[in-house]
């Protein structure tokens, strides 16, 4: 079983795992965790990094701000601090409302 694209049986994933289900280079991940002070995956004694669901619902909200919307990274810094979050998911919910509902008027003339 999945839920959000995370298997729900693994508690903790690779950098290179991670990477590849959001992809983006592992240096953007090393990046991102300099960035952004919540995200804290954990270290073994080589200093491999290994994620968390919670650290990988972090990054999924980064990739979306800077790379969708096209924030900058204290443009999406302020945002994650904000309330501008809930702004932002709501925006995105309205304008696929409107496409949707487009498509089922363009559907309805056609019948």
């Amino acid at each position: 079983m999945e839920s959000d694209g995370i298997k729900d049986e693994k508690l903790w994933f690779g950098i290179g795992e991670v990477s590849s289900m959001l992809g983006i280079p592992a240096s953007t991940l090393r990046f991102w965790e300099k960035e952004f002070g919540s995200i804290k995956p954990r270290k073994n004694r080589k200093g491999d990094r290994f994620y968390s669901k919670n650290d990988i619902t972090l990054l999924k909200t980064i990739q979306y701000l800077t790379k969708t919307k096209g924030f900058t990274i204290q443009g999406a810094r302020n945002a994650m601090k904000s309330d501008m979050m809930k702004e932002i998911e709501i925006a995105t919910v309205v304008g696929t409302l409107q496409s949707i509902k487009e498509k089922l008027l363009k559907i309805k003339d056609l019948l």
